[in-house]
């Protein structure tokens, strides 16, 4: 609801109110999603002056805010409650991608080559994509994890802060179980098990990870379990399942077995072995399945079809992810 000037031209203030997914946020934290474009210093301005009132009541930046609570705002900012630009070419990518959607999240399946997270050099990526889904109170969608730029396949995306929160905790407590495909070369021995290793940044090149048999001060304990499902020639399909969650830790793990992945460029030097015919020299690994309590209740299972490349290289290699 908004008030208006003398003249009933425009808005003169508004007052909006506390979503029940807004329930417990601090002031400051919920003006700045509700204003990104808006300058912290700005809006800790109008708080501080009283131009901002919970309930009609002067409020502080810290704050915590109820659901159904009214905030007011003053005309300065009444004009930023518009739409913010949206990147149509961004949303209509990021809809192309969407295998499953709810009110809670929406699960992508991520094409090979594109970012989650920005970096280095890196211009576009799905947490920039994701400013095309903004909603009207410039709520943006958020990220509870993370695939490598190269790895293709599900990547699950919050809706709601409520949902951000309960998928974290998830994530962090182990209760997602994802399953990749990976086209390695060789052949593991034994054909399924378990690979315990500590982790930690390679001291000779920053850019990549290694294994440690025994714990160092930098290393992570990385855990991944495998199966074997087809083989052909010098290849072979596994399944991995990640127990922990590591940088590269599939990528580490693969080459740790003497079974690097096809199209790894940071784990596998391919200078002495040709790819056979008819298989491109990209990252050969998918995430295929993942598996999660749902902020809602129940269980959110869901499979993200296999990427082009790598659906290619199982045809040429006559491979079959069906478990025997």
């Amino acid at each position: 609801m908004s008030e208006t000037d003398a003249a009933g031209a425009k808005p003169a203030v508004s007052h909006v109110e506390v979503t029940a997914d807004d329930e417990g946020m601090r002031l400051d934290r919920w003006l700045r999603q509700q204003f990104p474009s808006v300058p912290f210093g700005a809006l800790s301005k109008v708080v501080r002056t009283g131009q901002v009132r919970v309930d009609g009541a002067r409020a502080k930046l810290e704050t915590r805010l109820s659901a159904g609570q009214s905030v007011r705002l003053p005309p300065i900012m009444v004009a930023e409650t518009a739409a913010p630009p949206r990147a149509e070419g961004d949303g209509a990518s990021l809809d192309a991608m969407v295998i499953h959607r709810d009110d809670a999240l929406v699960v992508l399946n991520k094409p090979f080559g594109l970012a989650v997270q920005g970096g280095s050099g890196l211009s576009r990526h799905i947490d920039g994509m994701l400013e095309a889904w903004r909603d009207r109170k410039g709520r943006k969608p958020r990220l509870v994890h993370r695939l490598d730029r190269d790895t293709t396949g599900v990547l699950v995306v919050a809706l709601t802060r409520a949902a951000a929160a309960h998928l974290a905790e998830t994530f962090k407590g182990r209760d997602a179980h994802k399953d990749y495909l990976a086209l390695v070369r060789g052949h593991p021995n034994p054909p399924e098990g378990r690979i315990a290793t500590w982790i930690a940044r390679d001291p000779e090149d920053g850019e990549k990870m290694r294994a440690y048999r025994d714990k160092t001060k930098e290393s992570q304990r990385a855990i991944s379990d495998y199966e074997t499902l087809d083989r052909s020639g010098q290849l072979s399909l596994l399944k991995m399942m990640p127990v922990t969650g590591r940088t590269h830790q599939l990528r580490v793990h693969a080459a740790h077995m003497g079974t690097p992945i096809i199209g790894d460029s940071k784990y596998f030097n391919i200078e002495n072995w040709a790819l056979p015919g008819g298989i491109q020299n990209r990252l050969h690994l998918h995430a295929r399945r993942i598996r999660l309590p749902h902020p809602a209740g129940g269980t959110l299972d869901v499979t993200a079809p296999i990427s082009q490349h790598f659906q290619q290289s199982l045809n040429v290699l006559g491979l079959s992810e069906a478990e025997s």
